[in-house]
């Protein structure tokens, strides 16, 4: 899925990913209250909001971009009937010719990874059938309980050619607590970064790893030591846009090659309606998935003039 995914990139000249990570307050009020009208302020309501609202947005930018990214999260807060909505979510998306990132960030013991690998990226056996459960074709991981949790995810992804983007640096704030512990002189994340191209060593695409991970891009000093501990991996970026990374801060995550590392953006672009600058062209609340368009489109400019200047 890796060589997938670096086709993709260059096609659409667009190292980018939308984070379909959608809070109904991020929903236009025409969509909840047609919603509300259907099913009622119910959870089923609620998830039928937010269906429509990620529809829209796919819509309008589904030729623009490789990949996106949902955030299960923000689905299961909505119960079963959200989950409905991410499966539906992921489906449509495939169907509209893009790659799915399940954020899932899971990990645990050998037995509950893979579990989880199976549900998220694999195969279950029920009886003499087999089905894929959510189906997308990378998922997030958290390496807090080492080789024992990361293996199994592993070796699914090495029987279904699918991918994995690991927890090394991440975007927010606190990450440091952890993440920046010294450890014999060095920062935690360094030595997660080495585990990362060890374990991606084994399972190679054509250029790249199928084993990635996932560095904020609010951190570009610790992402330029990163880039060159995992030169083969190719590197998640989130913290883009609404938490406060550029595209300047964003070159040293990417090899010379002009590739390497893919940028996320959620809420700045699926909730791009509500910033003055798009307002000011025009937008209201009825036409916000164009808003996203146009946040797709100056969001690959920036990083586009970025790597221009690298």
């Amino acid at each position: 899925m890796i060589n997938t995914l670096v086709e993709k990139i260059k096609k659409t000249n667009a190292p980018i990913e939308v984070g379909l990570d959608p809070m109904l307050s991020y929903v236009p009020e025409h969509i909840t209250k047609a919603a509300y009208e259907q099913f009622g302020e119910t959870l089923e309501g609620a998830a039928e909001a937010i269906w429509q609202f990620n529809k829209g947005i796919v819509d309008a930018i589904y030729d623009l971009i490789p990949a996106v990214k949902p955030q299960i999260a923000m689905y299961e807060q909505f119960g079963v009937e959200g989950l409905k909505v991410y499966q539906k979510t992921v489906d449509y998306c495939h169907d509209k010719g893009l790659l799915v990132i399940g954020d899932v960030k899971r990990g645990d013991i050998g037995s509950t990874s893979a579990a989880y690998a199976t549900a998220h990226l694999g195969n279950v056996q029920v009886g003499s059938k087999t089905f894929s459960s959510f189906n997308t074709d990378f998922a997030t991981v958290n390496p807090y309980f080492g080789t024992d949790g990361v293996k199994p995810f592993v070796d699914v992804c090495r029987e279904e050619k699918k991918g994995l983007f690991i927890l090394v640096k991440t975007s927010n704030p606190s990450s440091g607590e952890f993440q920046d512990r010294l450890v014999d002189g060095r920062p935690l994340y360094e030595y997660v970064g080495e585990k990362v191209a060890e374990w991606g060593a084994d399972c190679m695409g054509d250029s790249y790893s199928y084993i990635g991970a996932v560095v904020g891009a609010t951190y570009p000093e610790q992402g330029k030591v990163l880039r060159k501990i995992m030169p083969k991996s190719f590197i998640l970026v989130p913290g883009y846009g609404a938490q406060g990374g550029q595209g300047k801060d964003l070159v040293h995550f990417f090899n010379e090659d002009g590739l390497g590392a893919i940028v996320n953006s959620s809420r700045g672009i699926i909730a791009a309606y509500k910033q003055d600058k798009y307002k000011d062209q025009g937008i209201t609340p009825e036409n916000y998935a164009d808003a996203s368009r146009m946040a797709v489109e100056d969001m690959i400019a920036d990083i586009a003039g970025a790597l221009a200047n690298k």
